[in-house]
């Protein structure tokens, strides 16, 4: 019998980072081949052109379709990329295509999927996010056959959302995997490659919130001014390129010339790791702040709504983007951080993943969808 295609899609730094230990376990299985479809942020020079991350890695099968059109036009990046991915879909015909998260490249997927009766597997379903993230989410899981969620909370959203239990394989987040490996490169190597000479710093990512399109610029600014008010070292990594970015990074263009601040377009997953392990604290409202930073004992000031939903944890800081209120913020900031317990995991994703896809019921899970009752 041939091997099981399935296909992987990837359209940023952070979704890849998630699925990385996911495509490596089945590309190490005799009976699965893994397929990369990269897409989105990877290749946008603007961005560090990450597309170099996933080919570094070595995979076999990796396809790339430049699916930008305008930061201000989501829509026509949903239809430009179901475009892409259908003829790609079409020529491997995959037994299971994979998508992660809440962003419109997974949407594409999940419709070319669900549309071509195949099946689709969504990694982190279930998550609450807020702004249009929640919305894309939340369709995504309503257009894939089978769920990968990061706890029991997520599961059980799911099925109040109709989804059935046997569909639904807690695995906890795929990125937990690789925070904690033996691999992780050294504080030095990482300082070194980027040329970081800080001896204490902070992480800063900030991203645009879509739905307050209006208030970004100056939100903005007051974070980057609250910034360079603080009088601390920061590591600052680009926004994701979702509508309102542009105001995000031509603010950061009052960090020039200023030695406190490196920016950064894209930062190696692993890489990022590290910096954000040893660093003080992280501010913003990457998702970062709220998921891999409380499992290492790293206090965040969450800036605004992005993330709220999702920021559970005590050690948690959040703030409005005012800058008077974020500069009160590094008043908060604990000295002692308990490091979280295993709310997304226990950093065996990967083999769960597998073992799942070894066992028949992934493979006789019934493509059409069915609705299950409360």
């Amino acid at each position: 019998m041939a091997n099981k295609k399935i296909v992987f899609l990837t359209g940023t730094r952070a979704d890849f980072g998630k699925i990385k230990t996911l495509i490596q376990s089945v590309e190490k299985h005799i009976d699965f081949e893994p397929y990369i479809f990269v897409t989105g942020m990877h290749l946008l020079q603007e961005y560090g052109y990450t597309l170099i991350e996933v080919e570094r890695c070595g995979f076999k099968y990796i396809s790339k379709f430049h699916n930008h059109t305008d930061e201000a036009t989501m829509d026509l990046t949903l239809a430009k990329t179901i475009n892409g991915f259908s003829e790609y879909v079409k020529n491997i015909q995959p037994d299971l295509i994979i998508v992660h998260g809440d962003r419109v490249e997974a949407l594409a997927g999940a419709i070319v999927g669900s549309l071509n009766n195949i099946l689709v597997a969504h990694i982190e379903g279930g998550e609450l996010s807020g702004t249009i993230d929640e919305l894309i989410r939340h369709s995504v899981s309503k257009l894939s056959h089978i769920h990968y969620t990061s706890n029991d909370e997520a599961k059980k959203r799911l099925i109040q959302m109709g989804e059935l239990d046997e569909s639904i394989f807690v695995i906890g987040s795929p990125d937990v995997d690789i925070m904690f490996s033996d691999n992780l490169p050294h504080l030095d190597e990482v300082k070194r490659y980027y040329q970081i000479d800080f001896s204490s710093y902070a992480v800063a990512m900030f991203h645009p919130v879509t739905t307050e399109i209006d208030e970004i610029q100056d939100r903005a600014n007051q974070y980057v001014e609250a910034l360079i008010e603080s009088d601390r070292n920061y590591v600052v990594i680009y926004p994701n390129n979702d509508l309102g970015s542009k105001h995000i990074l031509k603010a950061y263009e009052k960090f020039k010339g200023n030695t406190r601040f490196k920016v950064f377009p894209s930062i190696r997953f692993e890489y990022f790791l590290t910096l954000l392990k040893k660093s003080n604290f992280i501010i913003g409202n990457s998702s970062a702040g709220v998921r891999e930073a409380p499992y290492y004992g790293i206090s965040t000031i969450n800036i605004g709504n992005r993330q709220l939903n999702r920021a559970s944890s005590s050690k948690i800081i959040n703030v409005p983007c005012e800058k008077e209120l974020i500069l009160e913020a590094f008043n908060n900031l604990s000295k002692t951080i308990e490091i979280s317990n295993e709310t997304f995991g226990k950093g065996n994703s990967a083999q769960l993943f597998l073992d799942s896809l070894e066992s028949t019921e992934v493979w006789s899970i019934n493509h059409q969808k069915q609705f299950k009752d409360a």
